[in-house]
């Protein structure tokens, strides 16, 4: 291997470059430049797009053949891109913990691994924080490993559980009207916020050791001015799971009746996820690629930074976290290979 990886400078780098979800190509190409250079094998794994910008998965190792353990993130931020900055203490911008500071940490601890003799790859993904895109593409192309640390902001703890998502639309169907006549019509807004309040009403499980099941209405859109009567609505919601959706579905289903249609977006499942010995535990509330890489090796979730600051203007990392994670990701590395985990 080559020089040691600087993970401050590398996080610093990566922030410079914008790689809001669909724009990961620059971010992708250095990190190949970046890998080679530091002497991984590294190589993209093609996403299928039919149209828009490039995009790639980076993978990379120090092998050949199949690594035994894997570290991946992924590249791509949610808007807007926010430059990266530093104090003393502190990484700052998009990217900082969610999930630049992550791809820094595992490549700095890939480089520690690859020299004590292990045999280690890089993952790295695109389109997490839309609809995995990336995990799954990379999941047709698995490597053969055993095992896989993925890194998302848990405040170094391991999780031992990662909510799943269910996301729905809500679309009703009214008839236009003059509003000072009210009977000539059928207002969709009302059907929907009708259909709506009974949605908030329903009981959602709850489970002693991973929480509750969450239910957010996130954007409401419909009608056309005050003094019509709206015939269309419309209403995008976001269940966190903490068992199957099939269930939170039907009740939905079931409360919303004949005043709207549900439609569902996307799903990712609900997980269970293994601990390490010694190391603290917490629930990501939050969905991840490791659903999305079933391929990849028993799946283990940790990382630097607080998710309660990702996606936020104020984003940042701990510069002594970062450290502290590299140490971690290499101890847990070695303990799931030689079997003290």
């Amino acid at each position: 291997m080559s020089n040691a990886i600087d993970p401050v400078k590398l996080t610093l780098q990566l922030m410079a470059i914008d790689s809001t979800s669909g724009r990961e190509a620059e971010a992708g190409h250095f990190l190949l430049r970046t890998l080679r250079e530091a002497g991984f094998r590294a190589e993209p794994i093609h996403v299928q797009a039919t149209e828009g910008p490039e995009r790639f998965n980076v993978y990379a190792a120090n092998t050949a053949g199949a690594p035994d353990v894997v570290l991946s993130t992924h590249m791509d931020t949610v808007p807007p891109y926010i430059a990266g900055s530093e104090d003393d203490d502190f990484l700052y911008g998009r990217g900082s913990c969610d999930a630049k500071g992550i791809i820094a940490s595992q490549i700095a601890a890939a480089q520690l691994l690859a020299a004590s003799g292990e045999k280690v790859g890089l993952l790295f993904t695109v389109g997490e924080e839309l609809d995995s895109a990336g995990a799954k593409a990379a999941n047709l192309q698995p490597k053969g490993n055993k095992f896989l640390i993925n890194g998302e902001p848990t405040d170094n703890r391991v999780a031992i559980a990662s909510k799943g998502t269910l996301r729905l639309t809500l679309r009703a169907k009214g008839k236009m009207a003059h509003s000072a006549y009210p009977e000539l019509g059928d207002s969709a807004v009302h059907k929907l916020v009708g259909a709506l309040h009974d949605v908030l009403k329903l009981p959602l499980p709850v489970d002693p050791e991973v929480g509750a099941c969450t239910l957010n209405i996130g954007v409401i859109q419909g009608g056309h001015a005050p003094n019509v009567i709206a015939d269309e609505a419309s209403a995008r919601v976001l269940v966190r799971l903490i068992g199957p959706g099939a269930e939170i579905l039907d009740a939905i289903q079931q409360a919303v009746g004949d005043r709207a249609e549900v439609e569902t977006e996307k799903e990712n499942p609900f997980i269970r996820l293994t601990a390490f010995p010694g190391m603290p535990t917490m629930v990501a509330a939050f969905a991840t690629d490791v659903p999305s890489l079933s391929a990849w090796g028993k799946p283990l979730l940790f990382g630097p930074g607080s998710i309660h600051v990702a996606h936020t203007p104020h984003e940042r990392l701990a510069k002594k976290e970062m450290h502290e994670a590299i140490g971690h990701y290499v101890a847990i590395a070695k303990g799931l290979l030689h079997g003290t985990a």
